[in-house]
């Protein structure tokens, strides 16, 4: 249980913190260096820390699936988002389009690292203690798997989440403007749709919609892409 525990906090910590430190060091490439006289440019995952979204739901999670299944399969949560001044950005409606997808950019671009990697450590067949590259391959399968679904679940058009203020940018000014203004409710629309709607409508799970028809059709390309099969069949470390 423990060695599960370790292999599923430092993936999630690591897709969480390089999703938001990866907003900070676009915004300051693109002029706004808010976040980097903050202290929020930075790989340091305590930087990063939001009680709930990145403890307190994460943990109950884990811990529900563990004491009920004995494994996780699944683990949703959030950082603390990284502070942005779009009128301090060079172009502030591109600017803004360009940091909000450098969060799921390097989500994706983890998931095929990691599906690459996962070649290496195969290849230390016995070199690795068995327990040490079980435990190996787990961890780069849930990896693959989490950042895939933070990448996913970031590019819904939602404001605050990365896809609303990507299509802020995108559209025109009064459907921008329209889609805006939903921002000071999009936490309560989120956390709707994830714990509130699945509730009230037995059958309908916007989340698990959200896995089965975009995140596992991309994390089974993303097998394909770097050497596995598909992933029902060639995942690393049995996450599938």
């Amino acid at each position: 249980m423990i060695a599960e525990i370790a292999a599923v906090a430092l993936a999630a910590i690591l897709a969480i913190t390089l999703h938001e430190a990866a907003h900070g060091y676009a915004a300051r490439a693109l002029g706004d260096d808010t976040a980097w006289l903050l202290g929020r440019v930075s790989l340091n995952p305590l930087r990063h820390v939001d009680p709930v979204g990145t403890i307190l739901l994460p943990g109950l999670l884990l811990v529900t699936q563990l004491l009920t299944i004995g494994r996780v399969e699944a683990m949703f949560g959030w950082a603390k988002p990284v502070p942005v001044d779009i009128w301090r950005l060079r172009d502030p409606r591109w600017g803004m389009v360009l940091v909000a997808a450098a969060g799921p950019a390097i989500n994706f671009a983890l998931a095929i690292g990691f599906g690459l990697l996962a070649h290496l450590a195969t290849a230390t067949v016995g070199v690795l203690p068995d327990d040490l590259l079980d435990w190996l391959l787990r961890f780069i399968a849930l990896s693959m798997l989490y950042n895939v679904i933070l990448a996913c679940f970031n590019l819904l058009p939602i404001p605050p989440l990365d896809g609303g203020r990507i299509l802020v940018g995108i559209l025109p000014a009064p459907a921008a403007r329209a889609v805006a203004s939903l921002e000071r409710f999009g936490l309560f629309i989120v956390i709707g749709l994830v714990f509130l709607v699945p509730y009230l409508v037995p059958g309908f799970d916007p989340l698990r919609m959200l896995m089965q028809s975009v995140a596992l059709p991309v994390l089974e390309a993303i097998f394909v892409l770097t050497g596995h099969g598909g992933a029902q069949g060639g995942s690393p470390g049995g996450v599938m």
